[in-house]
């Protein structure tokens, strides 16, 4: 990982990182958590967001997912391919997987998920849960109708209409 500074940042680098920034600051303001994203293409911005967890009572709410939705919707497409993610903190395990769905080319982030932890965001138990094997992770987790449900993944590889992402 290539860490920049500020004497190494483009101006719009620059300008796309403080937008987050004041993003995370505007969501704490209105009783959400302290995080904000910028999504660009073509040195544009396309979309921005800002944490709503509380404020929706939804914890997908974070900022990366409301940014995504939005440029996905603007954008016409669930492929972000081209497009760049300034980030207020560095993204936690949803949000980075939802990055990488997205085919988002690049990430710029602002402070660290150990920032984020040291103020009450611990993201560590996630990523040491996703390693595990499934009967040794914390919440249980019990395999049904698999049979069944192949039924689908069936009728996925046969349909040729299909849209492939």
């Amino acid at each position: 990982m290539k860490i920049q500074t500020k004497e190494t940042m483009s101006e719009k680098d620059l300008l796309f990182i403080k937008r987050a920034i004041e993003l995370s600051l505007k969501s704490v303001k209105r009783g959400g958590g302290p995080f904000g994203a910028v999504i660009t293409k073509d040195g544009e911005i396309i979309s921005e967001s800002y944490n709503q967890v509380t404020l929706l009572n939804d914890p997908t709410a974070h900022a990366e997912i409301g940014a995504i939705r939005e440029a996905a919707r603007k954008m016409n497409t669930f492929d972000l391919s081209g497009c760049e993610i300034y980030v207020s903190c560095e993204p936690c395990p949803m949000c980075l997987g939802a990055i990488y769905w997205a085919r988002i080319n690049k990430v710029f982030f602002a402070s660290t998920r150990s920032d984020a932890e040291n103020i009450g965001f611990d993201d560590s138990l996630i990523y040491e849960e996703i390693s595990r094997p499934l009967r040794e992770r914390k919440i249980e987790f019990k395999q049904l109708l698999r049979e069944e449900a192949l039924e689908a993944f069936r009728a996925w590889e046969e349909y040729e209409d299909k849209v492939e992402y």
